[in-house]
């Protein structure tokens, strides 16, 4: 059982807040997103200090499902739903330990309210409310039958309340550009039933911050929007028991280029490439080396309107 408490990771899930708020396209409008997310793990810290060590490795792969609907101009809702494949290999003293998850992963249910022109001409306010619910397992175990640590299961085990603003303007000085914010925060819930409901684990509180600016231009009769996003996630330490887990929570500061395609009036191809320039975790830990995102999204217009987002 001792090895269940071992160096655990802040930074290795679902990619969550990453991928909330979908624009509203106006009364009736309808969107759904494919992304794939690889997020891998192999720098190792003591603070902000880079370990010279690289006997550890996590990798995540997610698939994402977004969807969201505009019941009118300033309402909307949307859902996020996941798919999770984790695997961390530890290699010691010549010797080398595999583990792999996955399964479904928890899912996202938010509801949103804007507020245009409140900062001026071109611009947009968005504010939002949800909860993420543990539709995935908390309690699978590895081969010799001990449960996992919680950062290795598809899903969390406990509701947590999601709060989330955003907000856009357009630049004066460039009409097809844009610059951005968002703030989410994580309530983070209790799993009661974690370690065959021998304790209480609860993920530490999370939040995060992102400013960027895209820009659009045309090129062969296609529209791209580049942009480059500046993020900064902060995550409390996770508790079990009502005390604090050693080698959890830190703050990172990561910087994200970004590209989208609108292949059709519709279909829009988004990647977006992710970085680290500052991590200081608490204790020892394995934090975000790179992270990868590539999907496609299609909007289906009420009468076929096309708005400007």
């Amino acid at each position: 059982m001792g090895g269940l408490f071992a160096q655990t990771c802040c930074s290795g899930g679902v990619p969550l807040s990453n991928n909330l708020g979908l624009p509203n396209e106006g009364k009736g409008s309808f969107i759904m997103g494919l992304n794939y997310d690889y997020n891998h793990l192999n720098t190792l810290n003591a603070g902000t200090e880079r370990l010279d060590d690289d006997s550890r490795l996590r990798n995540t792969n997610s698939i994402l499902l977004n969807a969201g609907y505009a019941i009118n101009e300033r309402l909307s809702v949307e859902a996020l739903f996941t798919w999770v494949n984790q695997t961390r290999t530890i290699r010691q003293f010549g010797n080398e330990s595999f583990t792999e998850t996955r399964g479904i992963g928890d899912a996202v249910f938010l509801i949103k309210y804007a507020f245009p022109e409140l900062l001026g001409s071109g611009s947009v306010w968005n504010v939002g409310l949800g909860t993420k619910a543990p539709l995935g397992k908390s309690d699978l175990t590895s081969e010799e039958g001990f449960q996992l640590t919680a950062d290795l299961q598809p899903g969390s085990g406990a509701w947590d309340i999601l709060g989330w603003t955003s907000i856009s303007k357009n630049l004066g000085f460039r009409p097809s550009a844009t610059a951005s914010g968002s703030i989410t925060y994580r309530f983070t819930g209790k799993n009661n039933a974690y370690l065959n409901d021998s304790s209480v684990y609860e993920f530490g509180n999370v939040i995060q911050a992102n400013a960027g600016y895209t820009d659009q231009f045309l090129l062969f009769n296609t529209v791209f929007n580049p942009g480059l996003v500046l993020k900064y996630r902060k995550a409390f330490a996770d508790e079990i028991n009502e005390s604090d887990l050693p080698n959890t929570g830190g703050q990172w500061v990561f910087i994200r280029p970004e590209l989208a395609v609108q292949l059709t009036k519709n279909l829009t191809l988004q990647t977006r490439l992710e970085l680290p320039v500052y991590s200081e975790v608490t204790g020892t830990q394995l934090t975000p080396t790179l992270r990868f995102t590539a999907g496609v999204s299609y909007t289906f217009r009420k009468n076929n309107i096309t708005l400007v987002n």
